[in-house]
């Protein structure tokens, strides 16, 4: 019988490696799983290990569509991966099965570099920590409780799921506000044409009349002159200002508080925001949970991922606390941030041993108040808008008109 070379990892992450005589791969692989190793690789016994060899396997055969790496892509891996896994094929043959078909080139390099780091030695969050930008920390963390209980196909499958969860509910975000901003940018548009075209026409009328233009004319016309002459020159002065002094400063810790600080207390918007916090707060966790993590590990975690410095300040105290012994809805009430609802809710999963699938409900209440409140902002935005717009351009016409009746009525007198 042939002699395979293997790969593979045991309960407690360590990883184990040698050679057996087996009849077929597949053979191996099941005579390995029973003894509750994770299989990394297995190959034909070459009295090496497969590393130089393995980089020839990555080459694609279709093309790249495109070279940065979509939230798409990172759902499409990770499904792939968790199947794969799933049916009982080793990590790296699944990594390479991948590489073949993504569609992003920069993806595709950073598989490419997982395998190479897996097959030295390291395990496979190990490899995805190497990459953070692409894998946050909630995916190293989830990938290792896998990895610790052998179940790794099964977090995969979660965590693809959560992932799939989030592209569609930022889908649903972009696809209400797309029909808003054309709106405003079609109407920021007409006004512009209106000060920069029509009032200059108007004013340049009015210099053969010996008349004086009403305050508001003149305004109107100040500020038409002002936008030809310098109107470039200030849009340029203020991007520089949003790349250099805006954008540097909302980078630091105290800027970035301050803007959150703004967005929480902002009429309105102010709720919605708090809504989508929570959503995210509630949709990691509920992962994290259900995954296996620890309550402790999986604050942590959420923490590092929420991206807000306002909730990971919260959701640190609401850890600190829960490290000291007290329920996680006692500590979610006491910060103050929780409606009571998620509080109650919280309360009930702990009491039932059953907190996972409230966090879930917790999730879908708050993105269905997302979803309702982007519909009815774009049902009432339409007519809002139409209702200023007139206002606006109906006070332009009227101050370009307002000289007209006064030479009429000066004319009217003689």
């Amino acid at each position: 019988m042939p002699g395979f070379f293997y790969i593979a990892r045991d309960a407690k992450g360590n990883k184990v490696s040698g050679t057996e005589e087996a009849s077929s791969s597949d053979e191996l692989i099941s005579r390995l799983q029973a003894k509750n190793l994770t299989i990394i690789n297995v190959n034909l016994d070459s009295g090496k290990e497969p590393v130089e060899s393995r980089l020839e396997l990555f080459a694609h055969k279709g093309h790249f569509q495109h070279y940065r790496v979509t939230s798409q892509d990172l759902v499409t891996f990770c499904r792939q991966l968790a199947t794969m896994l799933g049916a009982a094929v080793p990590i790296l043959k699944s990594l390479d099965t991948i590489a073949r078909q993504i569609p992003s080139r920069r993806m595709h390099g950073i598989i490419r570099d997982m395998v190479k780091n897996m097959e030295a030695g390291l395990s496979l969050h190990e490899a995805m920590a190497r990459h953070p930008k692409i894998f946050s920390e909630l995916w190293v963390n989830l990938v290792e409780t896998g990895e610790a209980s052998g179940n790794l196909a099964m977090v995969l499958e979660r965590l693809a799921s959560y992932l799939e969860r989030n592209a569609a509910f930022k889908k649903k975000i972009v696809s209400s506000l797309i029909y808003p901003c054309i709106l405003m940018s079609a109407s920021i548009g007409a006004l512009l044409f209106m000060t920069i075209k029509i009032i200059p026409t108007f004013a340049e009328l009015f210099k053969g009349f010996d008349v004086t233009m009403p305050v508001f004319t003149r305004v109107l016309v100040e500020i038409s002159l002002y936008l030809r002459r310098y109107g470039m020159l200030t849009l340029g002065l203020l991007v520089v200002a949003i790349l250099f002094v805006v954008r540097p400063y909302l980078k630091t810790q105290e800027g970035r508080r301050g803007f959150e600080k703004l967005k929480l207390n902002f009429p309105v918007f102010g709720e919605f925001y708090r809504s989508l916090l929570i959503e995210r707060f509630a949709s990691g966790l509920s992962t994290l949970i259900e995954s296996g993590v620890p309550i402790l590990y999986a604050l942590e975690i959420t923490e590092h991922s929420l991206g807000n410095l306002t909730m990971a300040d919260i959701v640190r105290k609401i850890k600190e606390k829960v490290r000291e012994g007290k329920a996680l809805n006692r500590t979610l009430e006491e910060s103050g941030f929780f409606e009571p609802m998620v509080v109650q809710m919280l309360a009930v999963g702990e009491e039932v041993g059953d907190l996972p699938q409230m966090l879930k409900r917790i999730t879908t209440f708050y993105q269905e108040y997302v979803e309702t409140f982007l519909g009815r902002l774009t049902t009432i935005f339409e007519p809002l808008m139409l209702i200023v717009m007139g206002i606006v351009i109906g006070a332009m016409v009227i101050g370009m008109f307002l000289p007209i009746f006064q030479i009429a009525t000066i004319g009217g007198g003689k």
